[in-house]
């Protein structure tokens, strides 16, 4: 059989940096290997669960282009054969209670009426002793008798998993080889809470094998969930899919990712201006690699080149400066065309080129396509040209105008380009240069005063063509009203 992978997120938030990782590690070994990628959402924490994360979560994965085959449908309904694909939706149909019933029967699990005190002091009492604070299993062996006082004190009991006491837990992992733990050293989870919802590590293991989960592709933080669900296949008496658990993803100071190095959410990303395929050039890099360290890829690359064996163990550390370096280079590779179409939401946004026919405004954009890192720097570094007046800095001011020459330069300037006819860039580098000559400047001198005075900025697009898409009018009427600024 191909293999079925998924990836299963909790809708408790936005989709996150790791969540987009996994997402597309399984996509990408679905399509490396003509297996079959499914989204389902682990919505049983009714407390936190919200549609709007649902949305979210929709929402990132579409951006990235990580479109599953097979799970719910944005716009309501789902495809594919092993639906419901939300797991609230599971338990209210009652697909997890056959495997309750067959646990309770065979000894497997039991009701547990402990109080969250009786839970906390167990908890204080392991950390006094020095040993891992696990459950010690005192509600295994209830009477009957026992079981009707606590439910006569009004106690709902939460559903436990019972953990074999002895032996070990052991399994092979593609990533970080063979895996072994200590049956004594586990603890009896909760299956199902004291509301009647699945928890994840139960409802993850029934969803698995009745959807035909082959591959578990997922962080290495669930490797410490991996026995419990193993144990768990095991008393249902399935066999465990593949494991494969994800490097974990550190910020640049070495400690796990987190909302504290910025931004964590996959839309946070999209509204500074990283281009979608950027990102996940980006994010196949955290934790895999090819035997080249090839880091750039083209259109289909990745779902070429993808393989399980090269994913690494160790933390991958994220890089905000090299994911802003990369997205520079899949910027420079666009046309203009393509340029301006992918920057047009962040100057509607920003309310800049309103009314300016596509032709100007993908000239000006394209001005300076290889100095950009994020789209979203693209309006400020263009609005000038569509103000009615200039902005100046204060500091491009003071360098600038209050230079003797400077009043001088921009009124002579001002003349010779009046009586130009040919407004374009190479006519008005000769105009400068021959300036610069008759008053015994250098270049410089002459070229300074004119960006600023029609920029207000030191720095920007090539002057000259900057000068020749701004158009005549506009340019003498700024060198006109920078000249009172420049210094007596």
């Amino acid at each position: 059989m191909k293999p079925r992978v998924r990836f299963a997120p909790s809708p408790t938030g936005h989709l996150h940096i790791g969540g987009a990782r996994t997402a597309l590690f399984n996509r990408l070994l679905a399509l490396k290997t003509g297996g079959t990628y499914v989204l389902r959402i682990e919505d049983t924490d009714e407390l936190r669960s919200t549609d709007e994360s649902v949305q979210a979560i929709f929402d990132g994965l579409q951006w990235l282009g990580l479109n599953w085959q097979e799970g719910p449908l944005p716009a309501g309904g789902e495809k594919g054969d092993f639906g419901p694909y939300f797991q609230a939706e599971r338990a209210k149909r009652g697909i997890y209670q056959p495997f309750i019933d067959k646990l309770l029967a065979e000894g497997k699990a039991y009701h547990c009426y402990c109080s969250t005190d009786e839970l906390e002091e167990m908890r204080r009492r392991a950390q006094l002793e020095k040993r891992p604070p696990r459950y010690d299993g005192r509600c295994r062996h209830l009477t009957e008798e026992q079981k009707a006082a606590f439910k006569a004190q009004g106690r709902k009991p939460v559903l436990r998993f019972c953990m074999p006491d002895d032996g070990t837990t052991e399994f092979q992992d593609l990533i970080h080889g063979p895996l072994r733990f200590e049956n004594k050293l586990l603890y009896d989870f909760i299956m199902v809470k004291a509301s009647g919802y699945p928890t994840y590590n139960f409802a993850c293991v029934i969803d698995d094998h009745l959807m035909q989960i082959s591959h578990v592709v997922r962080g290495d933080d669930h490797i410490s969930n991996t026995p419990l669900q193993y144990q768990l296949y095991k008393a249902l008496g399935w066999e465990p899919p593949i494991f494969a658990h994800l490097s974990m993803i550190l910020g640049p100071d070495g400690t796990r990712l987190s909302k504290r190095h910025g931004h964590t959410g996959v839309q946070e990303y999209r509204k500074m201006g990283l281009l979608p395929e950027a990102l996940c050039n980006y994010l196949a890099l955290l934790g895999w690699s090819t035997t080249d360290s090839q880091q750039i890829f083209a259109p289909g690359e990745l779902e070429e080149k993808f393989t399980i064996d090269g994913c690494q163990k160790n933390p991958a550390t994220f890089d905000p400066v090299k994911l802003n370096w990369m997205n520079g280079e899949y910027i420079r590779k666009f046309s203009q065309d393509q340029l301006l179409d992918r920057a047009l939401p962040y100057l509607q946004e920003a309310g800049v080129g309103t009314g300016v026919d596509r032709e100007t405004l993908k000239k000006i954009v394209g001005l300076e396509q290889e100095k950009y890192k994020l789209l979203a720097e693209i309006p400020k570094l263009v609005d000038f040209f569509f103000t009615p007046e200039v902005a100046f800095d204060p500091k491009a001011v003071e360098k600038v105008f209050h230079k003797p020459e400077a009043a001088q330069v921009l009124a002579a300037m001002g003349r010779k380009y009046a009586a130009l006819e040919n407004f374009t860039e190479g006519p008005l580098e000769q105009e400068a240069r021959a300036c610069a000559k008759e008053l015994g400047f250098k270049a410089g001198q002459i070229f300074h005063p004119l960006r600023v005075a029609v920029s207000g900025r030191t720095e920007g697009p090539t002057l000259f063509r900057m000068l020749e898409y701004m158009g005549k009018d506009k340019v003498l009427e700024r060198l006109s009203k920078a000249a009172p600024l420049c210094a007596a």
